[in-house]
């Protein structure tokens, strides 16, 4: 694997990289946007941070991309749809740098309360003033947390340590997170109406892209402190240079900008402005963060190789890390299944739904899922599905992907089921695990228990004495052994269907020999991957 490295990454945290024979580390720093294309054609990795833009030319030049590592929080600097709809992966390094970003935040909020770079030029100087550097204390302060995520969670913790009392607006917190913190749930415009300080910790998207504009701002208090060290973009940089100049705003203090190097007009008017404190980005630029960052996407890359699940990848649905362990198995058994399960349709799918039963019902299965459609997918398409891309693909096709959860079944503690609608037919296949291995207990409504294997036969047809002595007659005469051999019937005399596991492949003249003696309605043979095929994203 051809891995680049297009920005400055910390060597201590690519050690990884360097020390896997497998994989080929360049960097190669300071590169045009059209020197990388020319040469990302030869590469399966992109490491990045924030100086390179992945956007679509990147992507296309990419032909052997896989992964878009950002070595960093943020990925506002790649097109994360378009890297989905080629299947590349994009991974991020979202807790490397969480406690470097919540103390600048804290840094930069201290430093404009208690007027440190004044006082500290003033010093220098040669000068002794106290009077003009008076300051302002945290304690009792009404601090507004936006985002209460990994940063914010961390700068929320240490306004509590300096007594303030906390409100927080996230969407996506539960009330009980909120508890855990010490803090209160507020709504957006209650949170700006009565705060002191705000404190700004979201990605930079759609959604908050100019959250706190002129109608924050009018809601805001005289004397509000603004503190940025998210995203530039999130706060309208005119709306509080306008809010500076009223007096409205005490203050700000700003790790980031909409555009950076920070250029502009209004960029530079805000940055001069004696009531801000300003830094270029520095919020992850510490010697622990950066080492941290690079080595949670080294570690990413190399659970890509390895076939382990890729914890960071923005991009794949995954798991609860809590629980990725006991359901790891499933995503093995749902991958049998539906391997299986493909064979037994010929026509384009128009429907699939993947089943859920017994106490697996209770969590979010939509990797599972989205690893059976991965499956389903191979077997039909030539084009690579995988992880990344298996949805979209699906609804280019006009396949209806469907869930169905029953936490209450009798057979087993939990069972996974397929079921493939296509021209009317349909076909329906369930699996379980049995002392962790995979095992196929129902074929439509025929219970049937043995473990898939490479070579099978499945066929159905009237239940009438002979017809066993017949197949391995025909079996026998061909020289195709039989390994096993799994019955199942509806009833009596009534409609049989046979699972035959084989040491080696069916011909076709065969398969009709075998048709024409037991007058089957259905005959298929079956063909198993021998390794444990894994639907890792881009293999």
């Amino acid at each position: 694997m051809k891995v680049i490295v297009t920005d400055e990454v910390s060597p201590e945290g690519l050690a990884l990289l360097t020390q896997d024979p497998r994989i080929q580390l360049d960097e190669r720093l300071n590169l045009s946007k059209e020197e990388l294309l020319a040469i990302l054609p030869e590469y399966d990795v992109i490491i990045t941070r924030s100086g390179t833009t992945v956007d679509k030319d990147v992507l296309d030049a990419g032909k052997r991309l896989k992964i878009v590592a950002r070595a960093g929080v943020g990925i506002d600097n790649v097109d994360v749809d378009y890297a989905s709809s080629k299947g590349v992966i994009v991974v991020n390094a979202p807790f490397g740098n969480t406690n470097s970003a919540a103390e600048h935040a804290m840094a930069l909020l201290l430093s404009f309360c208690r007027n440190i770079p004044a006082a500290n030029a003033s010093l220098k100087a040669g000068e002794w003033k106290r009077g003009p550097f008076t300051g302002y204390e945290l304690k009792d302060k009404v601090a507004g947390v936006i985002g209460l995520g990994k940063v914010g969670g961390r700068v929320a913790t240490r306004l509590k340590a300096f007594e303030c009392e906390v409100l927080a607006c996230d969407p996506y917190v539960s009330v009980k997170r909120a508890n855990e913190l010490g803090v209160r749930l507020v709504s957006l415009d209650e949170l700006c109406k009565h705060s002191d300080i705000i404190t700004l910790h979201t990605p930079l998207n759609d959604e908050t892209n100019d959250m706190i504009g002129p109608r924050e701002f009018g809601l805001m208090k005289s004397g509000v402190i603004i503190v940025n060290a998210a995203r530039g973009g999130i706060v309208n940089e005119q709306a509080m240079l306008d809010n500076l100049a009223t007096g409205k705003v005490t203050g700000g203090a700003f790790d980031v900008w909409s555009k950076e190097p920070p250029n502009s007009e209004l960029l530079k008017q805000l940055i001069a402005s004696n009531r801000m404190i300003v830094t270029p980005h520095l919020g992850a630029n510490t010697f622990e963060a950066q080492v941290n960052v690079a080595i949670d996407v080294s570690r990413e890359i190399i659970n890509y190789l390895d076939d382990q699940p890729m914890g960071n990848a923005v991009n794949i649905p995954r798991f609860d890390l809590e629980l990725m362990d006991q359901m790891r198995p499933y995503l093995g058994l749902m991958r049998v299944i539906c391997e299986f399960g493909s064979q037994l349709m010929d026509r384009n799918i128009e429907k699939v739904t993947f089943g859920y039963g017994g106490n697996i019902a209770h969590y979010d299965c939509t990797p599972i899922t989205v690893t059976g459609l991965c499956a389903l997918l191979n077997h039909k398409l030539d084009q690579d599905v995988n992880m990344v891309n298996a949805t979209l693909i699906a609804e280019q096709l006009g396949m209806t992907v469907e869930e169905d959860k029953n936490a209450r079944i009798d057979a087993y503690s939990n069972a996974l089921t397929l079921t493939i609608e296509a021209g009317g037919s349909r076909r329906r296949v369930a699996g379980t695990l049995f002392e962790g291995a995979p095992r196929i207990v129902q074929l439509r409504n025929f219970a049937v228990d043995f473990t898939p294997e490479e070579h099978m036969l499945l066929l159905h047809y009237a239940d009438r004495p002979g017809m066993i002595g017949r197949i391995g007659t025909i079996m026998g005469a061909h020289d195709i052994n039989i390994a096993s051999m799994n019955l199942g019937r509806s009833e009596k005399r009534g409609e049989a269907m046979v699972i035959l596991t084989l040491d080696s492949a069916v011909p076709a003249d065969v398969v009709e020999e075998i048709r024409s003696a037991t007058e089957a309605s259905f005959i298929k043979p079956l063909h198993m991957r021998t390794s444990s095929a894994s639907c890792c994203p881009g293999k």
